[in-house]
């Protein structure tokens, strides 16, 4: 009798949007827990257990850590992809009136960070670590957002989210062109001639996903062998992937039409349909409505969210709160850059580029108190850095002191950032309906 209700409970968490951050909250501590206990020397045994795949002359043979961080997290760029083409092509980046706003907040919010930790550790060994304060960790925030309920509008998330698309796009774009340390040039070739394959799949409207993903793998292969970060081809396989349906929305009309009509003679008993032949039907209607890009994205966000994401905070997120290390962390300018980054940089960036567009009138935006007590608080929830900022960290660092430091940073200035934000909007009223303004109009401003 108590099998139906769990299994009810754990569908009714998985749909809530607090869910993916109350995940990888879960996963931290467990890290945090496993790394401090007398577990530990397993947990960092098993992290480095080497796993090999062997297929003739091509030989893949990786850490479970390394496993996790370039290839699962290769799927989660994917999603990254996928999320950011849809942005440009159909959502608040897809005009400039309308990208203006979160694209400017999202550049200032990453580039006073960075600026920061230059400020802290200009010269020294520590400069690798740049770009560690500059990501938000979208997932987190909106479950923040999540738990605050309807104390946050509508208009804050769209806002937000969209933000940390951008915030997405310039981490990558850091990535490949900074964290880089060798190329082969036959490895990128091959991968340059799966780019073209995609391209070329993409060109003659193929809708099936199988021949993407195929390739897809296989670039993935050729660009961690080319020394460019492998999580990149998730990205470039996310932009090659078709945006647009195979059928009209005519085709569709007439083909669901057919379908409505198949369920009836199915209930004939005196016709020869089936009811699994209508639900064929049926089938192959709702199948074509979507573009390859939403059904993938749909397939792929609760593996990303609930596996991937949650594994690599799991791998990664392990500080070690041994006093010695923590007493050096606090006195190293490396721990400060990335504390100070996330909790000063993100907030003051994303707040007064913020208040400069409105100001300009450029922005959708009310000038009024209210606004700004909202703008302030996701301003302060974006300083959440963790997933792609412990992500970054990785590729900054083999010194494992210099990757404690960095955690320590990242720790503490993710739960500076995210307690500031959820208690500053958490003394917002509760509304049951909230205005929310278009970007793509900037006389348009949202009630006062």
């Amino acid at each position: 009798m108590k099998e139906p209700t769990i299994k009810k409970s754990l569908e009714n968490f998985f749909r809530k949007d607090s869910a993916a951050g109350l995940m990888l909250l879960f996963a931290t501590v467990a890290a945090l827990v496993v790394a401090n206990s007398p577990i530990s020397e397993l947990y960092h045994h098993l992290m480095e257990l080497h796993i090999s795949f062997d297929f003739s002359s091509l030989s893949l043979d990786h850490s479970i850590h390394a496993w996790i961080n370039d290839g699962l997290m290769a799927v989660f760029f994917l999603l990254v992809g996928l999320e950011i083409k849809r942005e440009l092509k159909y959502g608040e980046l897809s005009s400039v009136q309308s990208a203006l706003l979160p694209v400017i907040a999202a550049i200032c919010g990453a580039a006073l960070p960075a600026l920061i930790f230059w400020a802290f550790n200009g010269g020294s060994q520590y400069m690798n670590g740049w770009a560690i304060p500059m990501a938000t960790d979208i997932a987190f925030v909106i479950g923040v957002m999540a738990v605050l309920g309807s104390r946050v509008p509508i208009w804050a998330k769209v806002f937000v989210t969209t933000i940390a698309v951008v915030d997405d796009l310039i981490a990558v774009l850091v990535i490949a062109i900074f964290y880089t340390e060798h190329i082969s040039m036959f490895a990128l070739s091959i991968a340059a001639l799966c780019l073209v394959a995609l391209v070329l799949l993409n060109y003659r409207k193929v809708n099936k996903l199988s021949p993407y993903l195929i390739i897809g793998v296989v670039m993935w292969w050729a660009v961690l062998e080319s020394g460019v970060h492998a999580t990149i081809a998730g990205v470039v396989l996310g932009f090659t992937i078709p945006a647009a349906r195979g059928w009209s929305v005519q085709r569709l009309k007439e083909y669901a039409r057919e379908g409505f009509e198949l369920f009836e003679q199915a209930a004939d008993e005196d016709l020869p349909v089936s009811k699994e032949q209508a639900l064929h039907h049926m089938d192959r209607t709702i199948h074509q409505a979507e573009s390859p890009l939403h059904r993938l994205e749909h397939k792929l966000h609760t593996p990303v969210y609930f596996i991937i994401m949650p594994l690599f905070a799991f791998s990664n997120a392990g500080v070690v709160f041994d006093p010695q290390i923590m007493a050096d962390a606090f006195t190293s300018t490396l721990t400060w850059g990335v504390m100070v980054g996330l909790f000063i940089g993100k907030q003051i960036g994303i707040f007064s580029a913020t208040w400069l567009m409105t100001k300009l009138n450029l922005s959708p935006l009310a000038d009024n108190k209210e606004t700004w007590k909202v703008v302030y608080g996701l301003a302060l929830l974006g300083g959440i850095g963790f997933t792609m900022s412990l992500f970054i960290a990785n590729l900054s660092f083999d010194n494992e002191l210099l990757l404690e430091f960095s955690k320590v940073g990242i720790l503490a200035g993710s739960i500076i950032s995210g307690v500031g934000g959820y208690l500053l909007l958490k003394r917002r009223p509760e509304y049951s309906r909230d205005s929310q303004p278009s970007f793509d109009v900037p006389e348009q401003k949202m009630a006062q």
